[in-house]
């Protein structure tokens, strides 16, 4: 292990030390593509919640909605494999959707849940989406916060101030971009640092890809809530909305105000964890 590995683990314990309750447990699960970490939080026969991070912030972002859900749920924080985290990938990498979703399918398993909710943000709630298509038997209520590549494709201003982060994360760019999209809003300086020591950190790049096909998504039953930020910089929210209408039956849709696509989850507006309590408590179960 390295000093920068060393120096990434310090600082994602910190962030569980200073925000996760003290009862998580942690869990490595060992699935086709690597070992992947878990943190889980609240009663063991409650009814499964799965959280995915988006890209490079790590499970540990989820810990106000952890911490809300974790009365009623058995929540499960995931660090995704090949990205910055706890996991550990495997020789056999996640190269096409269908790996992703296996990926996805040996979790549940290592969970023992037959099914669970999801909950991604960004990314991760691609990830989500692509596997209530792929499984809808297993996922019980989708929640989507602020989802990307999912109902419409990324602003192009967004992935032009993206590029130079993508292509050498440095500590610098990552700030500044995320400066940028935040419109500076304070974040905790705990998960700020973790943030900063994700850049240094080996991953492989996320799979990306498509669109989930619209006439699965028009096929499915499976109860969805999307919440979007007022002032997400990735996408145009009005666009988001108005094509996630027409395409999931089953949808709950509501704006986070004054939220920005990367002060979720970790600063969404206290709104954001009451609405996604409320839906599960009506659909999760």
């Amino acid at each position: 292990m390295t000093t920068t590995d060393d120096a990434f683990l310090t600082a994602y314990d910190a962030v569980m030390a200073a925000h996760w309750p003290a009862s998580t447990e942690q869990a490595e699960i060992r699935t086709p593509f690597g070992t992947t970490h878990v943190n889980t939080v609240g009663p063991p026969d409650a009814p499964p919640v799965v959280l995915l991070h988006g890209g490079g912030t790590t499970s540990t972002v989820w810990y106000g909605t952890a911490t809300a859900l974790g009365s009623a749920h058995r929540v499960h924080a995931v660090d995704l494999v090949g990205d910055p985290g706890r996991s550990v990938a495997g020789e056999r990498g996640i190269r096409r959707l269908g790996d992703l979703m296996a990926w996805l399918d040996a979790v549940l398993d290592g969970l023992g849940a037959e099914s669970a909710s999801l909950c991604g943000h960004s990314y991760g709630g691609w990830t989500a989406l692509h596997y209530a298509a792929h499984a809808p038997g297993r996922v019980r209520a989708l929640v989507l916060v602020d989802p990307t590549n999912c109902f419409t494709g990324f602003s192009r201003r967004y992935l032009l101030r993206a590029l130079p982060m993508l292509l050498r994360p440095t500590v610098r760019r990552r700030r500044a971009f995320l400066a940028w999209e935040t419109r500076r809003a304070a974040l905790d300086e705990t998960w700020l640092r973790l943030f900063d020591q994700a850049a240094g950190f080996p991953a492989a790049r996320p799979l990306t890809g498509p669109r989930p096909a619209p006439e699965a998504l028009r096929a499915l039953r499976t109860p969805a809530l999307l919440l979007l930020a007022e002032l997400s910089r990735a996408h145009d929210v009005g666009r988001v909305a108005a094509s996630a209408a027409t395409l999931l039956p089953r949808l709950e849709t509501a704006v986070l105000p004054g939220a920005t696509h990367h002060t979720l989850p970790l600063a969404g507006p206290p709104e954001m964890n009451a609405r996604i309590e409320k839906f599960l408590a009506a659909h999760g179960g």
